[in-house]
Formats: C-alpha cells, structure tokens, sequence
C-alpha cells in the first residue's frame, strides 16, 4: 500500500505533539507494510532518506510561499501507484487537494487548529480563517482518525463530521527508547538532583492552555504539606518569563526549576529519577503523548480530566485522574500521591500498561484503516 502523507514538519526539526505522530508513524510505517512517502515544511537537509520526506519550504518563509510551493510541490509529485494520501496538518493540505484529486483522502485531526489558536490569543479573524481552512480539507475527506473519544466529539460537534466516519487510534511512544535500567537513585545521581526529595516531573510547552500557571500556583500550596517537595518543569515557550517571574515572586527557587529545552535522549532518565511526573493541561488535549511517554519510562503520571488525558491512564488506575486543571485541584492530587495517600501503580505496572501505545501497535492499527479506505473505495467503483 503507498500512501502520501501531508504533515506540518519533522520531529528532529520543529517540535511538537502533531510532528512527533507524523513523524512516529513515518518511522514504523514500513513494519506495517506500508510504503509511505512525506511532504512537509522545513529544511530540505533535515529531512529523512528512509522513511522518504521531502520539504516543499523552510518553516519560516512567508505565508503565502510556504502555500505556493505546497501546491507546486504536489503538482510535481509522482503519483503514479499511490493508493491514498493521509492529511496531519489542514494549512499546507489545502493548497494540495486539486493534485489529490481521485486519490481517498484520510484526515488525521491532531486537534482543533482554530481553538487552540483562540486560546492562545488569536484575532477573531485569524481563528475564523483557520476554521474555514479546516472546513474545507474535512469537507474532502473520506475518513478521519482522532486520538480520542474526546477530540472525537469534538470533530463531531464543532465541524459536523459523522461519527461513522471517525476512527480512534491513540498516540504513539517509543517503549523501548523510554526504558530504562537505571534505578531512582542511580538516575538522580546521573542528573545532580537531590537523592532526599520527592521529585515531580512536567514536560510541557510554556504555552496558555498547558496549565503551568496553575502548577506552579499548586506547588505554593503543596510546600505546606511536603516542604522539601520538587517540581521539574522541562520545555520552551512563550510563558518563560511570566512563569520564572511568578516562581521568584512566590519565593520557589527551591521548589519549582525551569529546566528549558530538554533532549529526548535525556528524558527517560529524567522521568527515571521523578517519583511521578503531571500533565495539568487545561483544555483542547487530544491525547498526552508525554503521559504515555512517563508510563513507559516507568513512572506513573497524574493528569487533569482535560479532553483525551483521563483516556490514557483510567484503564491503569482512575486514582491518576485529577478532579480538576484548577491549583487546588493539582495541588491536592500531589499532596495525596506525595503522601501515599493513593496508590501509584509501580514502575513494572506502568511499563507494561504503556505497551498499548507501543508505536508498532498503533502503525497497525493506523494501517487498518487505510486499507478499511481502500476497500470501502473499491466496492464503489
């Protein structure tokens, strides 16, 4: 089966959770027998030989060149043989779709681009034109695939999409990559961290919605019941500052730490060395790749009932569900797990619950439904 898949970028090249899927799903396409070819934007020398990527513009290029060469790029594309083409990211498909035309095409929703910019501080306009790029790249879809039951109600509710036509396939981790043989102990002395404190983990981008103001508004209340209490926050963005003024203003120098950019080859030790990591985001979270991610290390994972969060960890223990993404709520759920006042799954327990999210798992599953297009296609002609 040769698909084409549409993304924004390349993991290795521009962060982010749709960008890890796209990439993921590149990486473990073939084990599942597809044959999967990549447009994207980005740094042509950036991109991967195997799996095939090509980049249509670098990231920062105009507006209207990065879409000018989006539709150049896939009138100039073979596709001869392929069978399928896989949208991630509606802005570059859309300049796209007169090339695809014939070919089914699976919309991959990663989450509701023109929310999560309103969120985020957006015009009116801008969100309204973001809106009506997505409504027309779902218009032309044959199938969709969403992350959760949460971010499937959501493309039913907000952009009219039949349930029917909605198939939920969770995010993906690396299990193997997150390993680790290290002990607490033996991570924590790797990394300089005290040996003697509770530790608390969170990677997050310093974004509005991801909930850090709240987390570190919690941490000033947990301090109360766990003094020597630490909160690692690893990850870039536009709260940086805010976030470290709030900390040293709230006198949390020795109780919260920015940790900034954190490489994935350093993450698994440092969910090794937490005693439990959190995700407090606040709204429009399809999945929570990172909690995954922690469970896989072997670290178990308090999230708040944000959109497809509870989805990752109740089947493990609906304990590591917080009643809320408010401070109290954050700063009770650590109080209590801190305390031993709920049961955390052990590292063993965790490790073997996250191989659901295993990445050669669900590229078969995504495979599935691809074929499922394909099948549905052919019965029709």
């Amino acid at each position: 089966m040769r698909v084409l898949q549409l993304g924004m970028g390349w993991f290795d090249e521009q962060a982010g959770g749709s960008n890890r899927m796209y990439s993921g799903l590149m990486r473990h396409f073939a084990a599942a027998r597809v044959q999967a070819e990549g447009i994207v934007a980005g740094r042509p020398t950036r991109m991967p030989v195997t799996p095939r990527v090509g980049s249509f513009a670098p990231h920062e290029a105009p507006l209207h060149v990065r879409l000018w060469r989006a539709r150049k790029r896939a009138q100039a594309s073979d596709l001869t043989g392929c069978q399928l083409a896989a949208s991630h990211f509606a802005l570059y498909t859309l300049p796209m779709l007169e090339s695809l035309r014939g070919l089914p095409l699976v919309v991959h929703f990663h989450g509701p681009w023109a929310s999560e910019g309103a969120v985020e501080g957006d015009r009116p306009l801008v969100t309204r034109a973001k809106k009506w790029v997505e409504s027309r790249v779902y218009a032309r879809a044959s199938r969709f695939i969403v992350l959760s039951r949460a971010f499937r109600d959501v493309l039913e509710r907000d952009y009219g999409v039949p349930a029917e036509s909605i198939d939920i396939v969770p995010g993906g981790v690396d299990c193997q990559a997150l390993a680790s043989s290290l002990s607490k102990r033996e991570a924590r002395l790797l990394l300089g961290l005290p040996l003697d404190r509770p530790i608390v983990f969170c990677v997050r981008r310093l974004a509005p919605r991801m909930g850090l103001r709240a987390l570190v508004e919690a941490v000033d209340q947990v301090r109360r019941e766990v003094p020597d209490a630490l909160v690692l926050i690893a990850g870039k963005g536009m709260l940086a500052a805010e976030l470290s003024a709030r900390i040293a203003e709230l006198s949390l120098v020795d109780h919260v730490r920015l940790l900034g950019f954190v490489p994935d080859d350093t993450l698994p030790v440092l969910y090794r060395a937490s005693d439990l990591s959190i995700v407090p985001t606040e709204c429009l979270e399809g999945f929570g790749l990172v909690a995954a991610e922690s469970l896989a290390a072997g670290t178990p994972v308090l999230v708040t009932p944000s959109g497809g969060l509870p989805e990752v960890v109740e089947d493990l223990s609906a304990d590591l569900v917080l009643p809320g993404s408010g401070k109290n709520a954050i700063a009770a759920g650590l109080v209590d797990a801190l305390r031993g006042r709920i049961q955390l799954p052990g590292s063993a327990r965790c490790a073997a619950f996250s191989t659901r999210f295993d990445w050669p798992r669900i590229a078969r599953q995504t495979a599935d439904v691809y074929r499922a297009v394909l099948a549905s296609a052919a019965r029709l002609h």
